[in-house]
């Protein structure tokens, strides 16, 4: 008989753990959650809501940049993949 050894769990966090980690009001995920503003995954079990913590650093990461022209080009990008994406039924981030 073989035994199986699942892996280490992954860091969870709750949703006002994870506003307090992103340095963000937990009303702000909820909006985000609920409006799909950020493809920031969450998981649900129930009505509780869970953040990994490798998800938010990855959140985090694709959002460093090195001058605010960048931010800028950015959220202008963004927002044209948006709507693209709206009309399509699609998430934007």
């Amino acid at each position: 008989m073989t035994t199986t050894i699942a892996s280490p769990p992954q860091e969870m966090l709750t949703r006002v753990e994870a506003a307090e980690y992103l340095g963000i009001k937990p009303q702000t995920l909820a909006i985000w959650a609920s409006t799909g503003r950020y493809a920031l995954p969450m998981i649900k079990i129930g009505r509780a809501v869970r953040y990994r913590k490798e998800d938010l650093d990855r959140f985090i990461d694709r959002r460093c940049v090195t001058s605010t022209c960048e931010a800028l080009i950015r959220h202008k990008a963004n927002s044209k993949g948006a709507h693209r994406a709206n009309e399509q039924g699609g998430q934007r981030e």
